[in-house]
């Protein structure tokens, strides 16, 4: 089901945290808001879920002017960061209670609950209590909880912000393979600009309360509407007057008068990637190269070479705002 937010703002105090916001988010996709802390994401996230009121501006869900609507009548399912499961409850009554308390029949209630928790694979794990699961599986509950009540959009919040990295990394992957199957309007808050490339069809980038840029992770990521963009979205470095991608400088060892000639300063290996770190005039600069690239070229310090961008990238001069 379709989402549009038109010219929202919203204000705690005299201080503003959305500003004209406007999105569409489309029928059955999976849509990050991705930004810094302190964008505005939970806040519209909330403003969606009707957790928060805007100031100005609407919220339509499935053709419906959801603004003014209480959370329960939205019909979304919302997941936080940290899963506030019912402690004294099994697996199984966590993610039963929202079909529970809409007196739902017992059978279709089993039924339901039953496909859910093999769909997250923890139907082996019905009677337990959320103590006795690691973080990773009470975050899956928490998404069968939410997904219980077929909510028309699923809405979550930094879902797995409180987990170590490699948790992060298997969920995120899971969570992708969830969304392929159940298929509902799904919009994620995160800071990881890795999660959100990874998982979603849509990327929305906010900061200081306004949207920056929208657009396919490739398209974010390739064409960046600005500095900020291009620099949350992934490294960059500095070459001449522009930005670039570190693993979009290509390095010879020889003499190129459609290069720049820069000087060695480090060579880090780092798995199969390594940094070379450069200086061209006084200024710092850095390339990422392949392990076979750097193999072949046996860089040192103190070594002279010339750098240019490769034919695939895409500069952006730093006279752009």
């Amino acid at each position: 089901m379709a989402i549009e937010v038109r010219d929202v703002n919203k204000s705690f105090g005299v201080t503003p945290v959305l500003r004209d916001v406007s999105i569409d988010v489309t029928s059955g996709s999976l849509t990050a808001l991705l930004g810094p802390s302190g964008g505005g994401k939970s806040t519209l996230l909330r403003v969606i879920a009707g957790l928060e009121q805007p100031d100005t501006g609407t919220v339509v869900i499935s053709g419906v002017d959801a603004t003014r609507l209480s959370p329960q009548r939205r019909n979304v399912g919302f997941v936080f960061q940290h899963y506030a499961a019912f402690k004294h409850m099994t697996v199984f009554k966590n993610v039963a209670f929202g079909l529970e308390i809409r007196k739902r029949p017992k059978e279709e209630i089993r039924r339901r609950v039953m496909e859910l928790l093999e769909l997250v694979h923890l139907d082996q794990m019905a009677e337990r209590y959320p103590s006795q699961l690691s973080g990773g599986q009470r975050q899956r509950m928490a998404l069968a909880r939410a997904l219980a009540v077929e909510p028309q959009v699923l809405l979550l919040d930094e879902p797995f912000g409180a987990l170590d990295a490699q948790v992060r990394k298997e969920l995120r992957t899971w969570l992708r393979r969830l969304h392929d199957e159940v298929h509902v309007t799904t919009v994620f808050v995160t800071h990881d600009q890795e999660e959100a490339i990874e998982v979603a069809d849509t990327i929305v980038v906010l900061a200081d309360g306004q949207v920056k840029q929208v657009g396919s992770p490739a398209e974010v990521y390739d064409n960046p509407a600005d500095q900020f963009v291009m620099r949350f979205l992934g490294p960059v470095t500095r070459l001449g007057d522009s930005l670039v991608r570190p693993h979009d400088i290509e390095i010879s060892p020889a003499a190129d008068p459609a290069g720049t000639t820069a000087t060695v300063v480090r060579v880090v290996r780092l798995g199969f990637e390594v940094r070379v770190e450069l200086l061209i005039d006084g200024q710092e600069t850095w390339a990422q190269l392949a392990r076979s690239t750097a193999d072949r070229l046996d860089l040192q310090p103190g070594q002279a070479v010339t750098v240019r961008p490769s034919p695939a990238a895409r500069p952006l001069a730093l006279s752009a705002s």
